[in-house]
């Protein structure tokens, strides 16, 4: 018998359901659609200052859009710096440059407690870590002692002087650079510090039509010198929210298991990729597909960073010098575990 007071409230409540499902996908996309602008407007600024090698720079982003740091592996003169400055300036935030030295002391990375003879008491005065943006030339030049100050630092975004614990600025991106291995004067990065980043890159000499194009004038401190933030930094926190969202399939999941496990195999079983480097290939995944306008990774875009986040974790014993070597054993990995069909 019908209900003579009409119909019950449960299709109403249906209804809600669906126009609150759709209002929700409709706030992701848009969401989504943000992160996807700025990214790929951060690494259109930062490659208009650094001419040259776009994928190295798309991989900084990603890994800055991910949450991690980068490692720099180049010679002088080729942008390294100008990288830095380039991120710190696209996104608005605060920049430090520490120079690696023999000499270096962690209290300059970090920051030391002062006595204030006029107010007879003790204040802290931060260090160049206290930054958005922090570039750190010539890492290897540096003591392990002062190396190691930078552990927390990048693992936990604070910094502990005096049993005190103090927050790092939200974003916190660092970007080290690196001698080649072997050059008079270095301090071998350990593993648990190589660990700390999440990809390493080479910027390179750049071709002759680029670099006859920095001779007339294009790219460089001219073009840093009025790059603006391409967006507020609330936003990047938003970006970050967004990347880590990026949908992973099971099958996707398996296929950079299968590069992992491959990889520890060549090394005779030695543990010499952790549970973090598998994660990693899987932050960046999702970040650079983020950049590809994609809400899901495939298995191109674990192909396109693998090597510049595993081959630098890799052991010494196990490629040779530098992170270029490290690159191509991932590489040859690759060619030679069969991804999923689909993603």
């Amino acid at each position: 018998m019908a209900n003579p007071l009409g119909p019950t409230v449960e299709p109403n409540v249906i209804n809600v359901d669906h126009a609150s499902h759709a209002g929700s996908e409709a706030h992701r996309a848009e969401r989504f659609a943000v992160a996807t602008g700025d990214g790929r407007d951060l690494v259109q600024a930062v490659q208009s200052v650094v001419l040259g090698d776009g994928r190295a720079v798309r991989l900084a982003v990603a890994a800055f859009v991910a949450g991690g740091h980068v490692l720099v592996e180049d010679s002088p003169g080729v942008g390294k710096t100008l990288l830095a400055r380039a991120v710190a300036a696209g996104i608005g935030g605060r920049f430090a440059r520490i120079q690696g030295t023999a000499d270096l002391l962690p209290t300059e990375i970090t920051g030391v407690e002062v006595f204030e003879p006029a107010s007879h008491s003790w204040s802290f005065r931060e260090g160049p870590i206290f930054a958005n943006v922090v570039i750190i030339d010539e890492l290897n030049r540096a003591t392990p002692r002062a190396q190691s100050a930078l552990l927390e630092a990048m693992a936990e975004r604070q910094v502990s002087v005096d049993g005190v614990s103090r927050p790092l600025p939200d974003p916190f991106f660092v970007v080290a650079t690196q001698n080649p291995v072997g050059d008079v004067g270095t301090y071998p990065l350990v593993s648990g510090q190589r660990d700390r980043f999440l990809v390493s890159i080479r910027l390179g000499i750049p071709s002759p039509d680029v670099e006859r194009a920095m001779l007339l004038g294009d790219g460089g401190p001219d073009m840093l010198a009025v790059l603006g933030a391409v967006a507020p930094m609330a936003r990047w926190h938003g970006a970050r929210q967004v990347a880590a969202e990026v949908g992973m399939s099971p099958s996707i999941a398996d296929y950079v298991l299968a590069v992992v496990h491959q990889l520890r195999a060549i090394a005779g079983g030695a543990p010499s990729l952790s549970p973090r480097s598998m994660l990693a290939v899987a932050a960046v995944a999702r970040s650079w597909a983020l950049l590809e306008g994609r809400a899901f990774v495939l298995p191109d875009d674990v192909k396109a960073v693998a090597p510049a986040v595993l081959g630098h974790r890799l052991d010494a014993a196990q490629t040779g010098a530098g992170i270029d070597a490290g690159a191509v054993v991932v590489q040859e990995v690759l060619a030679g575990v069969a991804p999923p069909p689909f993603g």
